[in-house]
């Protein structure tokens, strides 16, 4: 199940010094494209954000450990199994996908980043994955996207995938990415797993605040469930082959440049959300006028995770007092009951501390019936204004979850 019509773009842009192939190991399900491998070219900027769970997987942890050691050249995603959980068996296991990887592209160990994704706790079948590297190789091409996006997906219902082209100075500069998650989504510095390449010339340093920048207004400020993956991992690579020069020098370029990448990344963040686990909404909770954005964000948040804010969405029921009683257990100091309101769609639902005197239940009902739908709390504190995106919580969520494993 999954919300509005698929969105993934028909012309995914191929992105020039950046190539994806993609194979089946049948490591959870026979047939399955399960592997993918990124090559990229020499001189290209690769950073990266990753999960703040503890627990985070091998994978993750290797993954930074090469990042700062060599220049990356080889990714290398794995589907079915997280490899998280598995204590040093894990790690080895991590390290011996990268020396396949690195024995068959004849390029270094510390050059090749690991990632997982899937069922958490469960040995890699690390002898099917290495099996699977020379078709994945053998596949790769810069039109590989499509294959690359649907390799990547686990308990997904789409592809999810953003492609954008602009022009400045006469060069034409894509961006083109793919990502995957549907569950155990509210992601800290990245998403479930996300790939985005440019062919714009960027300095890694620059690149890295970039991604920050661009991942704190898109995949940070998703949530399905309120569950931090131990996976998450969102890779930005620039390849420099357009010719044009990213740098904050040039500040229009430097400008058209962020714009172009937070539109990609809000893209692929919004796709997760319209596919969470037994989505029938796609949810945009809107805090204004907070007095800071700790505060913001906390309030948005908690409306988001509220289980009965996501029932009542999920059976499309006006019933306003569950978001007003998550506002007021916010922990926002010295709230003025008063001064605040919340709307439903354009439809507002409480001010004064109370039933708006001009709300209706029809009024409400005709924003609740809808696929999309927004729910805005006005503080009137300050001037800050912070927007998470969310789903509802159905039937179909319990059952994904309660049958993962089998």
């Amino acid at each position: 199940m999954a919300v509005g019509p698929a969105t993934f773009p028909s012309k995914m842009h191929p992105v020039q010094g950046f190539e994806l192939g993609t194979a089946s190991a049948g490591i959870k399900t026979p047939g399955r494209k399960d592997v993918v491998l990124m090559r990229i070219c020499d001189d290209a900027s690769v950073v990266g954000v990753f999960t703040k769970n503890a627990f985070c997987a091998a994978p993750v942890q290797l993954c930074k450990d090469h990042l700062s050691k060599a220049a990356a050249r080889y990714l290398i995603v794995n589907t079915g199994n997280a490899n998280a959980g598995t204590g040093q068996e894990g790690w080895q296991d991590a390290v011996a996908t990268c020396e396949a990887v690195a024995t068959l592209c004849d390029t270094d160990t510390a050059s090749v980043l690991p990632f997982s994704t899937g069922v958490i706790g469960e040995k890699l079948p690390v002898e099917k994955l290495i099996a699977a590297l020379p078709k994945a190789k053998e596949a790769l091409s810069v039109d590989g996207w499509n294959d690359a996006a649907e390799g990547i997906l686990t308990t997904d219902t789409r592809l999810k995938g953003c492609s954008k082209q602009f022009v400045y100075q006469g060069k034409t500069v894509t961006l083109t990415g793919i990502s995957k998650g549907s569950g155990m989504i509210k992601p800290n510095m990245a998403t479930m797993l996300g790939y985005v390449a440019t062919d714009a010339e960027v300095e890694a340093g620059l690149l890295q605040q970039l991604l920050i920048d661009a991942t704190d207004c898109s995949f940070n400020r998703i949530t399905v469930d309120g569950d931090t993956s131990t996976n998450d991992s969102c890779m930005l690579v620039a390849t420099g082959k357009s010719g044009l020069v990213v740098s904050e020098s040039d500040q229009e370029g430097f400008l058209a440049f962020k714009q172009a990448l937070t539109v990609v990344m809000q893209t692929l963040a919004h796709a997760i959300i319209r596919d969470g686990e037994g989505a029938t909404k796609f949810v945009t909770v809107c805090v204004e006028s907070a007095a800071s954005q700790e505060e913001a964000l906390r309030t948005a948040f908690d409306i988001a995770h509220s289980p009965l804010v996501k029932t009542a969405l999920f059976a499309s029921d006006p019933n306003w007092g569950r978001i007003l009683a998550v506002v007021g257990r916010a922990g926002i100091e010295n709230l003025d009951l008063n001064a605040l309101q919340i709307f439903l769609g354009d439809v507002c639902i409480v001010s004064q501390g109370g039933r708006d005197s001009g709300y209706t239940e029809d009024a409400g009902q005709a924003v609740m019936d809808g696929e999309e739908i927004l729910i805005r709390v006005v503080l009137n504190r300050g001037d800050v204004t912070e927007t998470v995106w969310t789903t509802d919580l159905s039937h179909d969520y319990v059952s994904i979850n309660a049958d993962y494993r089998s």
